[in-house]
């Protein structure tokens, strides 16, 4: 596949101008959180510059390396981008901003009150699971793959909910943290139930649910999305779909996105659930007091 992926050519493939915005955000970071940053604040631990940098590298990989493109031919690189932009990406980025960062945007005038209300947990489960269920209904996946800006901001909606899911789980301020262990674990859980019937319908649907990957004039739309327009252009009298790069059944290529799609997020969950468990019972454990006889053994 790879050498049919590259008759697109390298602005397609690589995005050097997304790579550049990457390269940007990157070097803001490290202005503001090193050289630019005011006097009393702390530089960011190796650990959180580690998180942020990785984030940056990840969120390249999805939106601007050839895993873009490859979104737009197969339904299953696509849910493989969803579950990593929505489900790795905001963690990484969450974790990687220093405190004070997180102290001057939630104090920030005209967003703080909808950052405080849209971080609940209540509130933001149910949006992106609602909004990320919304996203994957034929007509609305469809609309979007038809225009650049619908896309653009469809997905910017989605991956901001996503970022106020997430710090319900990982709080970057004290007064943001809401859930004790035990419930964040059950937050954890009611993500992998409400996303399941999005995942469910894909799996065990009987036919192609969307045009986008189905009919050459809706594939063909959505690749202008990440193809400049003469290549595509150039290429639209050999080309009819997406059938012409990979020899798998748009059926099947829809159920194993949906398959992997929910293995993703169980695993990713998973991994989140065990580290919020072990990090309690190792805090639990640090405070029980030492058994009498502990003491006069120490003594």
């Amino acid at each position: 596949m790879w050498l049919e992926l590259q008759i697109f050519g390298f602005r397609a493939l690589w995005s050097p101008y997304f790579f550049v915005f990457v390269l940007l955000l990157s070097a803001l970071y490290f202005y503001i959180t090193g050289p630019g940053r005011k006097k009393g604040t702390v530089r960011p631990s190796t650990f959180q510059q580690m998180m942020f940098y990785s984030g940056m590298l990840l969120l390249y990989i999805v939106k601007g390396s050839p895993v873009d493109l490859l979104g737009h031919i197969m339904f299953t690189a696509h849910m493989t981008q969803m579950a990593i932009y929505y489900l790795l990406f905001p963690i990484l980025v969450i974790k990687g901003i220093p405190l004070w960062i997180w102290e001057k945007v939630f104090a920030a005038r005209g967003i703080k009150s909808v950052l405080n209300l849209l971080t609940r947990p209540l509130i933001s489960l149910l949006l992106f699971n609602g909004l990320f269920s919304m996203y994957h209904m034929p007509v609305v996946f469809d609309y979007a793959k038809s225009s650049e800006l619908a896309h653009t901001v469809i997905t910017s909606i989605i991956l901001f909910i996503a970022f106020c899911m997430w710090i319900s789980v990982f709080p970057p301020l004290e007064r943001l943290d809401r859930l004790s262990p035990i419930l964040k674990i059950g937050f954890i859980f009611a993500n992998g139930v409400l996303i399941t019937p999005a995942c469910g319908l894909i799996i065990f649907a009987g036919a192609p649910l969307y045009e986008t990957y189905s009919e050459a004039g809706a594939w063909m739309q959505a690749m202008s999305l990440c193809v400049p327009a003469d290549v595509l252009n150039g290429l639209a009298s050999n080309l009819n779909g997406p059938n012409y790069f990979t020899p798998m059944p748009l059926v099947e290529d829809q159920q194993l996105g949906g398959i992997i799609m929910k293995i993703a997020q169980e695993v990713i969950f998973g991994a989140i659930i065990a580290y919020i468990f072990f990090s309690w019972f190792n805090r639990e454990r640090d405070t029980i007091d030492p058994l009498p006889s502990q003491v006069q053994t120490e003594s």
